[in-house]
């Protein structure tokens, strides 16, 4: 629309499934560059993808006329297609349910790409747990520990 102007920046985190480390290093960059072009087929942009072996971070220029659940929804069902079309896992891959989602100002770019960059780095002193209760407590996000993450029956 004609005198719509928008900067709508977003970080999202998704699990695989069970928090699983199966996202392999030999592989890891083509997952991320698969999720990056589905991000940018919707019409947002994508600034970074990286991940490590059980989780992805995404960090994307929203456009206000996709629904942030859409965009995810999409993204998530066909990345794992693409992981299982190619068989890039033992077993079946699945993500886990749900993201989260966190809003950044223009000011915060920088910063936020940094962190997404150096996820290896990061994750050597973090888990991916106290990682992601540390954004929802950061944000101020209400939530029950119980549903958090699906853990392996």
């Amino acid at each position: 629309m004609a005198n719509t102007y928008h900067q709508v920046y977003l970080q999202t985190v998704f699990a695989v499934k069970y928090r699983e480390a199966v996202i392999d290093k030999d592989w890891r960059s083509t997952l991320l560059g698969v999720i990056g072009n589905l991000i940018n087929e919707t019409g947002c942009k994508t600034i970074i993808v990286n991940g490590v072996e059980d989780h992805i971070h995404c960090f994307i220029g929203l456009k206000p006329v996709v629904s942030i659940s859409e965009l995810m929804k999409t993204v998530k069902a066909k990345s794992s297609k693409y992981v299982n079309d190619h068989q890039l896992t033992k077993k079946r891959f699945e993500w886990q349910e749900g993201y989260g989602v966190f809003s950044y100002s223009h000011s915060h770019i920088d910063n936020v790409y940094k962190y997404i960059a150096n996820q290896e780095a990061h994750h050597k002193k973090q888990t991916f747990r106290n990682e992601y209760l540390a954004f929802l407590d950061k944000f101020k996000i209400p939530y029950d520990e119980r549903y958090i993450f699906e853990d392996l029956i």
